[in-house]
């Protein structure tokens, strides 16, 4: 019998959210993708530790740069196990500032080309706040594609297909926590709000023929990935990777590629920060999601002092 995973590699690009180098290649994904909590994960591994030793020494007094550069060098690890592309996310500190975003982008991009990896398999992902957005959509005209993720709301989502960024990550298990949590149940199928979250941005970008990649992330079980089958991507954690794999029962599309969708919205700043505010979930997620990556930040770069 076929397993789950190789059945949903059938309609989907399967991503492997983590840095471990050993479930990826046991595990064989198309793309994988990285940020601060999980690079801070793989800062315990002992297979890095001669590469943070090296960093240490290369950068000493500047932990922001061995950040970055140790970012770009478990990145450029990953690369060498899979086919496809990889994630390194943008310093979270960072969300609510434009320029800073892209310079940091920018780095690294050149740290990615110093090691002799080509832009094309390199996603920078930004939060999806407004200033992200424009920032990746700066970045996209100079064939730098993004992810833009922490993204939560359907205003997210119209801004980055409006802006024509590469791919989004909306945040399933997330939305799926919060509602849980705010509305005392639990949710299975298709009625999770996560699920339903992702089914609309989904068929919204493909009712409007909008080409940028929706990618579903943070899933809390099983279920959430079976009723998003059919999705252009999804990145999946080792552990429910594995589940997937030892699991033979037959696995549904559940969307499909051609669909019909609500209207293209009208996105500018104002709109923008409106109709976001008036998501609670969203809100609350999203600043939650950019303070603990920020933390996480912060840890790594103690480990470089």
């Amino acid at each position: 019998m076929t397993s789950k995973l190789e059945q949903l590699k059938r309609f989907t690009t399967v991503v492997a959210d983590t840095g471990d180098l050993d479930a990826i290649a046991r595990l064989q994904p198309v793309d994988a993708t990285t940020n601060p909590s999980l690079l801070l994960k793989a800062a315990t591994f002992p297979r890095y530790a001669r590469m943070m030793a090296q960093i240490q020494q290369d950068f000493s007094g500047n932990p922001q740069a061995a950040c970055e550069q140790f970012a770009v060098a478990v990145g450029t690890e990953i690369l060498s196990l899979i086919p496809g592309r990889i994630s390194t996310e943008v310093d979270a500190r960072l969300s609510f500032d434009e320029q800073a975003t892209y310079e940091y982008a920018l780095r690294l991009i050149d740290r990615y080309e110093q090691q002799g990896v080509d832009r094309q398999r390199v996603l920078i992902k930004i939060a999806a706040t407004w200033e992200g957005i424009q920032a990746a959509r700066r970045l996209e005209k100079l064939n730098i594609q993004t992810n833009l993720t922490l993204l939560f709301s359907f205003a997210q989502a119209a801004a980055c297909a409006d802006a024509g960024v590469f791919l989004i990550s909306p945040f399933v298990g997330r939305i799926y926590d919060w509602y849980k949590k705010a509305l005392g149940r639990d949710y299975t199928g298709i009625e999770d709000p996560g699920v339903q979250s992702v089914s609309r941005i989904y068929r919204y970008y493909k009712g409007n023929d909008y080409a940028t990649i929706v990618m579903g992330a943070s899933f809390r079980n099983l279920g959430q990935i079976e009723q998003l089958a059919g999705c252009d991507r999804l990145t999946i954690s080792p552990e429910l990777l594995e589940q997937l794999s030892n699991d033979n029962a037959p696995l549904e599309r559940k969307l499909e590629s051609v669909c019909q969708g609500e209207g293209r919205a009208f996105v500018d700043e104002q709109s923008f920060r409106w109709a976001h505010n008036e998501d609670a979930m969203a809100n609350e997620k999203l600043s939650e999601g950019i303070r603990a990556f920020a933390q996480d930040q912060v840890k790594l770069e103690k480990l470089f002092r």
